[in-house]
C-alpha cells in the first residue's frame, strides 16, 4: 500500500472553489478505486496550501485508477472545472509508504 499526497497551492480568494473541487473528488475518487483519506483546505496559517491524500495498492494500480478517474463523468467535469476556473496555482504529488506499521495499541 502506498499513499499519495497531493500538495496544492491555491488562490486564497478562491477557497470555496477548491472546496467544491474537493467535494467532487470525494465522490469520484472512491468509485475509481482509491481509498480517499480526504482533501484538506486552509484553515489557520497558510491561506494558500491545501492537500489531497489517498491510499492505493501500488503504482500499477495507480495507473489503472487514473484511467478510470479520467473516464468518470464527474472526474472529467472536475478536471475541466479546475482548468477553467484556475483556482489551483500549483500541484505536486508524492507517493510515500507508511513505514511505522503496524501501529501498536498499548
Amino acid at each position: 500500500m502506498i499513499t499519495c499526497f497531493i500538495r496544492y497551492e491555491i488562490d486564497p480568494f478562491r477557497k470555496e472553489d477548491f472546496a467544491t473541487y474537493a467535494r467532487n473528488w470525494g465522490k469520484a475518487i472512491p468509485r475509481s478505486g482509491a481509498d480517499l483519506i480526504g482533501y484538506f483546505g486552509p484553515h489557520e496559517g497558510s491561506a494558500t496550501t491545501a492537500y489531497g491524500v489517498y491510499n492505493i495498492e501500488s503504482l500499477a494500480a495507480y495507473e489503472a485508477y487514473r484511467a478510470r478517474l479520467a473516464a468518470d463523468p464527474l472526474g472529467r467535469e472536475n478536471y475541466e472545472f479546475a482548468r477553467r476556473e484556475r483556482f489551483i496555482l500549483k500541484e505536486d504529488r508524492i507517493f510515500l509508504k507508511n513505514v511505522s506499521l503496524p501501529l501498536a495499541k498499548e
